[in-house]
């Protein structure tokens, strides 16, 4: 399942190891520098994302997101979507990680806010509006800091303090998006290439300028690397 994501936006699969004495498994995924979002959000000592770079990791998460929804087939929805899935590049790309690898038991699904039921792996098409409500989530805390959300609180506006500054047009759209994934009614959300859509009308990063830069430097250290284990 994993490696029929072959997304930019998605933590690229290198490769899967085992030995039977002694019995180890192992699954190689390519490394992220910066650790994860929700470090960046929430860890004091952590360097804190300015509004641009929320704003480039909002489009590459939903860019990656619709392409699992409308471009695989089957399509398949990352069931488990939040900060701490989300791994920052050496140029603070995101990259969405899926590290839960146990088998599925529907009987032991994560509860979310809202009634929101959610498996510990990628999941079929079924979770598709679950994966928008989480999405909508996700957005709540990249701009507003909140790590939880219902419905009686509501959303309220107070942005992120670290964000010594933002664009209110953008700050609106995200707002709307918000309020249209998570809608108690899955079949009233978006879907992501709506979202996309909307997201493309008024932020000027394109799907290319979300993803990870190559740099010179980093292909002279993966030649150093391969020379090594030569």
């Amino acid at each position: 399942m994993l490696s029929r994501v072959n997304h930019k936006n998605f933590v690229n699969l290198i490769g899967y190891y085992e030995e039977d004495e002694p019995f180890n498994r192992m699954i190689v995924f390519e490394y992220a520098p910066n650790g994860t979002l929700f470090q960046h959000l929430h860890v004091k000592e952590m360097e804190h994302l300015d509004w641009s770079a929320r704003m480039r990791i909002i489009m590459g998460i939903a860019c990656c997101l619709q392409y699992m929804h409308h471009d695989l087939n089957p399509p398949v929805s990352h069931s488990n979507l939040n900060s701490h899935n989300i791994f920052l590049t050496d140029d603070y790309a995101d990259t969405i990680a899926d590290i839960s690898f146990l088998p599925q038991d529907s009987s032991k699904s994560k509860s979310l806010g809202n009634n929101e039921l959610v498996h510990s792996t990628l999941a079929p098409l079924a979770d598709v509006g679950t994966n928008v409500y989480c999405f909508g989530i996700l957005l709540l805390e990249i701009i507003f800091g909140k790590l939880q959300y219902s419905k009686e609180q509501g959303i309220n506006y107070m942005i992120d303090p670290t964000l010594k500054s933002f664009k209110n047009n953008e700050l609106d759209l995200i707002c709307e998006i918000i309020q249209e994934c998570i809608q108690p009614n899955p079949r009233q959300r978006p879907t992501m290439k709506d979202i996309t859509s909307k997201l493309r009308e008024v932020i000027a990063i394109s799907p290319d300028q979300a993803i990870r830069r190559l740099s010179l430097l980093w292909w002279v250290e993966l030649e150093i690397l391969s020379i090594e284990v030569t």
